[in-house]
C-alpha cells in the first residue's frame, strides 16, 4: 500500500500550486480576530469549495469575558490607518511609518490615537535596571510620552505606559537567532510586534489594563532616532540650548471591540461509523494568522493544507484512492488560540480523533533562510505510534538523487528529528488532557522569521512539494489503516525503539569517563523510561486497530534488559544519594482545565508585584532551561504524581534538572487558582 500510496501523491501534490496559494493567502494581514483574518478564511473557504471539498467557516466569541478551558479570549481589532512622522528637529522631518505601506509598522492591537508628543530611549526598559549600575528609568520622565525600545512590549507597556504615564512605544528590535540571524542581520527589516489585551484583570474585580498605540521601525532607522536622541540631549547642556526634544505625530485610527475570531474546518468523509454516529477522524492543521506578508510563517503551513485537502478530494473522487476508513479533518486556525477554542467547542469529538499532525513554517528555500527540514515528536507524557510513522514516511524522501555509481540515493535537503519543543498548535492537541497525538512538520531556524523580509521570494515550491506528499501520506495512510497496517507500524516501532536504546547506550558509554558522566542507576533510569514510554506507544496502536502488541512489548523489554546487562559493569554505582526537594516531594498538583495554560493572559491583569515575580521567573527559567519545560511539567502533571515525580520525568525526557524551579511555578499557578495543589 505504501509505495503505490507514494507514487499516487507524487503525481497530484503540487508544489507550484501550494506557492501560488501563500502568494494569495499572503495579501492579507492576517491578525487573529481581525477582519484581514476573516477575509484569508473565507479565501481558504472559497478554494475548497471550488476543489469540492466541504467546508465551513466556525466563529468563536472574541472578548475579554471568554475562555477557551485555560486560555483567554480577546477583542477583535480593527486598523484603518497609522501614520508616524518625526517633526522635530524641523530640518530632519520625515515619515518613519506608514501602516497602509508596511502593516507590520503599527504594532497589533494598538488602540487611536491622533497628536504630537515626544520621543525618549531606553536600550531594553524591561526591568528595573538596565544594566549593571543605572536604572532603565531613574531621572527619565516618561509621562505623556512615547518610549522608543529593544525591549518586549508587553513588559514596556507595564513599566512605561502603566506605571510612569507614556501614552504609546516605539520598537526597534530585532530578536537574534545564531548563527543565521546573528546581530543586525536584517538592519532594514521590521520585527512583528504586538500587545495582548486580556479581560482576565476585570474579572478579577482588578483596574482594567490602560492600552495604549505603538509603531515598530527596523533597527537601521531606530539607531538614526537614537543618535539624535543622544545628540539634543547633549547639546541640551549648553552647547545649543535652543534645541528642543524630538518629537513625533502620530495617528492611529483603530479600534477593539467584542467580535468573533475564525476557525476554516474542512472534511473529507470517512466510511466508518461509531455507534453514536460520529466518524473517527485523522488531523491536519496549519495556522492561517500573522501578519501581512508572512509567507513561510505560516502562509505556508496553510497553503500546504489547503493542497493536501484538494490533491486528496480529487484522487478520491475519481477514484485513484478509495474512500479512507476514517474522515480526514482539516483545520485553518488563529495559532493556538483557534485550537483551544474549536477543541473546547468539540469536546464531545475529541475521543474520536485517532491522531493529527501539524503544518508550521515549512515552504522555506533553506539556502536563503538557514533551515532544516524536522520532524518534532510529540511531548513523552502522550506516547503514540505517529512520530515512527512519520520518521518512516520522510525517509521515503531521501533518495532525491543517486550515487555516481547509481547505487542507493540521498536527499539534497538538510534534515533532522528534533524532541518536542511546542510553540505551536500540536502544543494544545498533544497535551495528555486532549489526548491528540500530534507531531510537528517544520523547517527551523529561519532568518527571516517574524519580520517584513519573510517574503515570497523565500519560499521554495520544491520544498511545498516535499511537505505535500509526506502530511498527504501520513493523514491517507492514517485514515486507512487497519489491522495489517498497524501490525507492520508495530514492527517498525520495535526496531526504531531497538536503534535508540543502543543510542542511549552508546552516547552513556562514550561518556562514562567524564567527571560528571553517568552512574549505573542513571543509566538504567533512562531505558527504563525509555522502554515505558515504547510499551504505551505500542498500546496506542488500538486507535488503529484491535491489534496486540504484548509479543512486541515482552521482547522489547527482554532486549533493553539485555543491552543494559551487557554494559552495567563498565559505569560506576553511585556513590551519594540524589537529594530532593522536601517540597516537591509532598505536593501533588490537579489540573483545573484541559490543555496547557495560557499564563501570561492571567499574570497580566494581577497587581505590580505579582507581574514583577511572574516576568523575574521567566527570565530565570530562560537562562536555565525553556518554557517548554513549564509545559512538559503540566502534561505529566495527572493528579497523581507529586512534583518531585513530575520533576524526574521532565529530567529524563529533557536532561535538565527544574523541579525547584517547577515548585516555584506550581505555586505561583495555585495563586492564580488555575491548578490546585494537594499533599501526599
Amino acid at each position: 500500500m505504501l509505495k503505490s500510496l507514494w507514487r499516487t501523491l507524487r503525481e497530484e501534490c503540487s508544489g507550484a500550486a501550494a506557492y501560488q496559494s501563500i502568494a494569495d493567502i499572503s495579501r492579507y494581514h492576517r491578525i487573529q480576530a481581525s477582519p484581514g483574518f476573516r477575509q484569508a478564511a473565507e479565501y481558504v473557504r472559497e478554494r475548497l469549495a471550488q476543489a469540492g471539498v466541504e467546508a465551513e467557516v466556525l466563529q468563536y466569541p472574541a472578548n475579554t469575558h471568554t475562555t477557551f478551558w485555560g486560555a483567554p479570549s480577546f477583542q477583535e481589532w480593527e486598523a484603518r490607518a497609522g501614520t508616524l512622522h518625526l517633526i522635530e528637529p524641523e530640518v530632519q522631518a520625515r515619515k518613519l511609518a506608514d501602516y497602509h505601506d508596511v502593516p507590520i509598522s503599527l504594532i497589533s492591537r494598538s488602540v487611536a490615537f491622533d497628536g504630537e508628543v515626544e520621543v525618549v530611549a531606553v536600550e531594553r526598559g524591561e526591568s528595573a535596571t538596565d544594566g549593571c549600575t543605572s536604572s532603565a528609568y531613574e531621572g527619565l520622565d516618561v509621562a505623556g510620552k512615547i518610549v522608543l525600545t529593544r525591549g518586549r512590549v508587553g513588559r514596556v507597556h507595564d513599566l512605561a505606559v502603566l506605571r510612569r504615564g507614556a501614552v504609546g512605544i516605539l520598537f526597534d528590535g530585532m530578536a537574534e537567532g545564531e548563527p543565521v540571524r546573528p546581530a543586525w542581520a536584517l538592519p532594514e527589516a521590521i520585527q512583528y510586534t504586538s500587545f495582548w489585551w486580556y479581560g482576565e484583570g476585570e474579572q478579577a474585580g482588578l483596574p482594567r489594563p490602560a492600552k495604549c498605540f505603538g509603531f515598530a521601525l527596523s533597527p537601521r532607522e531606530g539607531e538614526r532616532l537614537r543618535r539624535l536622541i543622544r545628540q539634543r540631549q547633549e547639546n541640551a547642556d549648553g552647547v545649543h540650548p535652543g534645541e528642543g526634544p524630538v518629537r513625533v505625530r502620530a495617528h492611529v485610527d483603530a479600534r477593539l471591540y467584542d467580535g468573533s475570531l475564525e476557525v476554516v474546518s474542512a472534511t473529507i468523509p470517512g466510511q466508518c461509523e461509531e455507534a453514536d454516529g460520529v466518524r473517527p477522524e485523522v488531523v491536519l492543521v496549519g495556522h492561517l494568522c500573522h501578519p501581512r506578508p508572512s509567507c513561510n510563517d505560516n502562509a505556508s503551513g496553510a497553503a500546504a493544507v489547503l493542497e493536501v485537502a484538494r490533491a486528496l478530494q480529487t484522487l478520491i473522487a475519481r477514484g485513484a484512492l478509495p474512500q479512507p476508513r476514517r474522515t480526514l479533518r482539516f483545520l485553518w486556525v488563529p495559532e493556538m488560540t483557534g485550537s483551544y477554542a474549536y477543541l473546547a467547542a468539540h469536546e464531545p469529538s475529541i475521543p474520536r480523533m485517532v491522531a493529527g499532525l501539524n503544518l508550521d513554517m515549512v515552504g522555506q528555500d533553506q539556502v536563503q533562510c538557514g533551515s532544516s527540514f524536522l520532524l518534532e515528536r510529540p511531548p513523552d507524557a502522550l506516547p503514540s505510534f505517529t512520530y515512527d510513522l512519520l520518521a518512516r514516511l520522510r525517509e521515503m524522501l531521501f533518495p532525491e538523487v543517486k550515487t555516481h555509481a547509481q547505487l542507493g540515493g540521498y536527499p539534497l535537503f538538510r534534515h533532522a528529528l528534533t524532541p518536542f519543543s511546542g510553540g505551536s498548535d500540536h502544543y494544545v492537541f498533544s497535551d495528555p488532557s486532549v489526548g491528540v497525538p500530534m507531531p510537528m512538520i517544520i523547517q527551523w531556524p529561519d532568518k527571516f522569521y517574524h519580520t517584513t523580509a519573510d517574503t515570497l521570494d523565500k519560499v521554495d515550491p520544491a520544498m511545498l512539494g516535499k511537505v505535500c506528499v509526506l502530511a498527504a501520506a501520513y493523514t491517507y495512510w492514517l485514515a486507512q489503516a487497519g489491522e495489517p497496517e498497524a501490525h507492520w507500524l508495530a514492527s517498525e516501532m520495535s526496531a526504531r525503539f531497538r536503534q535508540q536504546v543502543i543510542g542511549t547506550v552508546q552516547g552513556a558509554i562514550t561518556e562514562a569517563g567524564e567527571k560528571d558522566g553517568p552512574d549505573r542507576e542513571g543509566l538504567r533510569c533512562q531505558i527504563e523510561y525509555q522502554s515505558e514510554r515504547h510499551r504505551q506507544a505500542l498500546a496506542s496502536l488500538v486507535r488503529l486497530a484491535a491489534v496486540d502488541v504484548s509479543g512486541w512489548q515482552a521482547q522489547d523489554t527482554a532486549f533493553t534488559e539485555s543491552e543494559f546487562a551487557r554494559v552495567a559493569n563498565v559505569f560506576p554505582q553511585r556513590t551519594t544519594p540524589l537529594g530532593e526537594n522536601e517540597e516537591a516531594t509532598r505536593l501533588v498538583p490537579r489540573r483545573r482545565y484541559r490543555g496547557p495554560l495560557a499564563v501570561e493572559g492571567y499574570a497580566r491583569g494581577m497587581d505590580e508585584a505579582t507581574r514583577d515575580e511572574w516576568w523575574e521567573f521567566k527570565q530565570r527559567i530562560g537562562q536555565r532551561a525553556s518554557y517548554t519545560v513549564l509545559a512538559l511539567a503540566q502534561y505529566w502533571a495527572d493528579g497523581q504524581r507529586t512534583l518531585a515525580e513530575i520533576g524526574r520525568q521532565v529530567a529524563l525526557e529533557t536532561g535538565l534538572e527544574t523541579t525547584d524551579l517547577l515548585v516555584e511555578h506550581f505555586r505561583f499557578l495555585e495563586r492564580l487558582a488555575l491548578i490546585e495543589l494537594s499533599e501526599r
